[in-house]
Protein backbone atom coordinates (compact mmCIF):
# COMPACT_ATOMS: atom_id res chain seq x y z
CA UNK A 1 0.00 0.00 0.00
CA UNK A 2 1.53 3.30 -1.06
CA UNK A 3 0.76 6.89 -0.08
CA UNK A 4 -1.83 7.23 -2.87
CA UNK A 5 -3.68 4.13 -1.66
CA UNK A 6 -3.74 5.59 1.85
CA UNK A 7 -5.10 8.90 0.59
CA UNK A 8 -7.70 7.04 -1.47
CA UNK A 9 -8.76 5.03 1.59
CA UNK A 10 -9.04 8.23 3.63
CA UNK A 11 -11.29 9.77 0.97
CA UNK A 12 -13.44 6.65 0.75
CA UNK A 13 -13.84 6.52 4.54
CA UNK A 14 -15.13 10.09 4.46
CA UNK A 15 -17.66 9.43 1.70
CA UNK A 16 -18.02 6.20 -0.25
CA UNK A 17 -20.56 7.81 -2.56
CA UNK A 18 -17.90 9.93 -4.25
CA UNK A 19 -17.61 8.94 -7.88
CA UNK A 20 -14.42 7.51 -9.30
CA UNK A 21 -14.16 10.74 -11.33
CA UNK A 22 -14.34 12.88 -8.18
CA UNK A 23 -11.73 10.70 -6.46
CA UNK A 24 -9.49 10.85 -9.52
CA UNK A 25 -9.62 14.65 -9.42
CA UNK A 26 -8.58 14.76 -5.77
CA UNK A 27 -5.77 12.26 -6.32
CA UNK A 28 -4.54 13.64 -9.66
CA UNK A 29 -4.99 10.23 -11.26
CA UNK A 30 -7.03 8.91 -14.16
CA UNK A 31 -10.46 7.44 -13.52
CA UNK A 32 -9.15 4.06 -14.66
CA UNK A 33 -6.19 4.20 -12.26
CA UNK A 34 -8.49 4.99 -9.32
CA UNK A 35 -10.89 2.23 -10.33
CA UNK A 36 -8.03 -0.29 -10.54
CA UNK A 37 -6.67 0.79 -7.14
CA UNK A 38 -10.08 0.35 -5.52
CA UNK A 39 -10.50 -3.10 -7.07
CA UNK A 40 -7.01 -4.10 -5.85
CA UNK A 41 -7.81 -2.90 -2.30
CA UNK A 42 -11.05 -4.90 -2.39
CA UNK A 43 -9.32 -8.06 -3.70
CA UNK A 44 -6.65 -7.80 -1.00
CA UNK A 45 -9.34 -7.51 1.68
CA UNK A 46 -8.19 -4.05 2.80
CA UNK A 47 -11.62 -2.74 1.84
CA UNK A 48 -13.85 -5.21 3.63
CA UNK A 49 -17.30 -3.85 2.79
CA UNK A 50 -19.32 -0.71 2.20
CA UNK A 51 -21.98 0.31 4.72
CA UNK A 52 -24.45 3.08 5.51
CA UNK A 53 -24.20 4.70 8.94
CA UNK A 54 -27.57 5.60 10.41
CA UNK A 55 -28.46 8.36 12.84
CA UNK A 56 -29.54 6.18 15.76
CA UNK A 57 -31.61 8.98 17.34
CA UNK A 58 -33.80 9.23 14.24
CA UNK A 59 -34.57 5.51 14.30
CA UNK A 60 -35.36 5.29 18.04
CA UNK A 61 -32.07 3.61 18.98
CA UNK A 62 -30.49 6.53 20.83
CA UNK A 63 -30.07 4.86 24.23
CA UNK A 64 -26.58 3.34 24.31
CA UNK A 65 -25.70 0.65 26.83
CA UNK A 66 -22.41 -1.09 27.55
CA UNK A 67 -23.21 -4.38 29.24
CA UNK A 68 -20.36 -6.24 30.94
CA UNK A 69 -20.92 -9.99 31.17
CA UNK A 70 -19.23 -12.49 33.45
CA UNK A 71 -19.78 -16.16 32.66
CA UNK A 72 -20.06 -18.78 35.39
CA UNK A 73 -17.22 -20.78 33.86
CA UNK A 74 -14.56 -20.26 31.17
CA UNK A 75 -14.74 -23.57 29.38
CA UNK A 76 -14.62 -23.56 25.59
CA UNK A 77 -18.13 -24.99 25.53
CA UNK A 78 -19.55 -22.15 27.64
CA UNK A 79 -17.72 -19.47 25.62
CA UNK A 80 -18.79 -20.78 22.22
CA UNK A 81 -22.34 -21.38 23.41
CA UNK A 82 -22.62 -17.81 24.75
CA UNK A 83 -21.12 -16.35 21.56
CA UNK A 84 -23.44 -18.38 19.35
CA UNK A 85 -26.44 -17.05 21.29
CA UNK A 86 -25.38 -13.40 21.64
CA UNK A 87 -24.75 -12.83 17.92
CA UNK A 88 -28.45 -13.51 17.33
CA UNK A 89 -29.58 -10.61 19.54
CA UNK A 90 -30.54 -7.71 17.27
CA UNK A 91 -30.05 -5.10 20.00
CA UNK A 92 -26.37 -6.06 20.32
CA UNK A 93 -24.33 -4.27 17.67
CA UNK A 94 -20.92 -5.12 19.09
CA UNK A 95 -19.65 -7.90 21.32
CA UNK A 96 -16.07 -8.17 22.53
CA UNK A 97 -14.41 -11.03 24.39
CA UNK A 98 -12.15 -9.17 26.84
CA UNK A 99 -9.65 -9.70 29.61
CA UNK A 100 -10.10 -8.33 33.12
CA UNK A 101 -12.99 -8.51 35.55
CA UNK A 102 -15.55 -9.40 32.88
CA UNK A 103 -15.54 -11.86 30.01
CA UNK A 104 -17.54 -9.89 27.44
CA UNK A 105 -18.59 -6.33 26.75
CA UNK A 106 -21.73 -5.82 24.69
CA UNK A 107 -22.65 -2.54 23.03
CA UNK A 108 -26.38 -2.17 22.61
CA UNK A 109 -28.62 0.41 21.00
CA UNK A 110 -32.23 0.56 22.19
CA UNK A 111 -35.00 3.17 22.38
CA UNK A 112 -34.87 3.90 26.11
CA UNK A 113 -34.45 2.44 29.59
CA UNK A 114 -37.72 0.56 29.34
CA UNK A 115 -36.58 -1.09 26.13
CA UNK A 116 -33.31 -2.05 27.81
CA UNK A 117 -35.19 -3.52 30.75
CA UNK A 118 -37.31 -5.55 28.32
CA UNK A 119 -34.14 -6.75 26.58
CA UNK A 120 -32.59 -7.78 29.90
CA UNK A 121 -35.67 -9.62 31.14
CA UNK A 122 -36.73 -11.38 27.95
CA UNK A 123 -33.47 -11.97 26.11
CA UNK A 124 -30.19 -11.49 27.95
CA UNK A 125 -31.15 -13.31 31.14
CA UNK A 126 -32.32 -16.29 29.08
CA UNK A 127 -28.80 -16.92 27.71
CA UNK A 128 -26.97 -19.85 29.22
CA UNK A 129 -23.91 -19.59 31.47
CA UNK A 130 -24.19 -15.91 32.51
CA UNK A 131 -22.96 -15.44 36.08
CA UNK A 132 -23.41 -11.67 36.37
CA UNK A 133 -23.95 -8.49 34.38
CA UNK A 134 -23.02 -4.87 34.92
CA UNK A 135 -24.59 -2.15 32.77
CA UNK A 136 -23.20 1.28 32.00
CA UNK A 137 -25.23 3.90 30.15
CA UNK A 138 -23.85 6.51 27.77
CA UNK A 139 -24.27 10.08 28.99
CA UNK A 140 -22.70 11.76 25.98
CA UNK A 141 -20.65 10.87 22.95
CA UNK A 142 -17.17 12.39 22.83
CA UNK A 143 -15.86 10.56 19.76
CA UNK A 144 -17.41 8.04 17.40
CA UNK A 145 -15.70 7.22 14.14
CA UNK A 146 -15.22 4.26 11.87
CA UNK A 147 -12.31 5.86 10.00
CA UNK A 148 -8.69 4.76 10.44
CA UNK A 149 -5.88 7.29 10.12
CA UNK A 150 -2.82 6.65 8.01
Amino acid sequence: MDATDKKLLTLLQQDTKKTTKELAGKLNLSVTAVYERIKKLEREGIIDKYVVLLNRNKIDKGFVVFCHIKLIQHSKEFLTNFERQVVKLEEVLECFHVSGDYDYILKLFVKDMEAYREFMVTKLTTLNHIGSTHSTFMIGEVKNTTAFSF
